[in-house]
């Protein structure tokens, strides 16, 4: 199984950069301290995911960092993605882990006491616990709150990744409350200088670990 590194989980999709190549943007952020990335596209056909993933990969693969594709199991077996995230509203973690095998990485998404309780870490590696904080980039996006999310973290025996408003402001706050690291869309895919606003998080994420481990 791949070795992941929660530390600055970058998510995009085409719907996150637009006017800008998302493979140039993850492409300059794991060249600046991104240690893991997934996909998340809302908007593209099933075969331009898969075009999109298989680009993606082209990137990631020589560098050693794993593509996590987002709900779309299908396009992750077409590209051999690293691994798998689900949310609560996609095909259930336990269905998910059937399909892709026990090699591969699964994530889950958790918002409250109750998914907590469900989440099964005997097929899971990772939880994203969230919204941090409110958030634009995912409408849908339950509203847990920093202080919700440090008593959720505690309880969890999985690395968790927080998301959910996480920017260089407050990123710090995330690892203090427990998070191996920060899931991000905006605070790199919005900034037209992506390499650097990487570097910047990477930096900080990096110097919060040290202090709160």
């Amino acid at each position: 199984m791949p070795q992941i590194d929660l530390s600055v989980y970058l998510i995009i999709g085409p719907q996150d950069c637009p006017g800008q190549d998302p493979v140039a943007v993850v492409e300059a952020a794991v060249n600046n301290g991104t240690t893991l990335v997934q996909l998340r596209d809302k908007t593209g056909s099933t075969r331009e995911q898969v075009d999109l993933a298989r680009r993606m990969m082209a990137v990631l693969e020589p560098k050693g960092i794993p593509l996590i594709v987002n709900d779309r199991v299908d396009v992750a077996l077409a590209v051999d993605a690293p691994g798998v995230h689900v949310g609560q509203s996609d095909m259930s973690a336990a269905d998910a882990r059937r399909l892709i095998g026990p090699e591969k990485v699964l994530g889950l998404s958790v918002s409250s006491q109750t998914d907590l309780d469900a989440a099964d870490p005997a097929i899971l590696q990772y939880l994203g616990i969230g919204a941090c904080y409110p958030t634009g980039s995912k409408a849908d996006a339950d509203d847990v709150g920093i202080k919700s999310f440090g008593a959720l973290t505690a309880q969890s025996s999985l690395p968790v990744v927080g998301i959910g408003g996480i920017n260089h402001s407050n990123a710090e706050e995330v690892i203090a409350h427990g998070a191996a690291g920060v899931a991000v869309i905006s605070a790199i895919c919005g900034d037209h200088m992506p390499g650097k606003a990487s570097a910047d998080l990477a930096k900080l994420v990096f110097q919060a670990k040290q202090r709160y481990a």
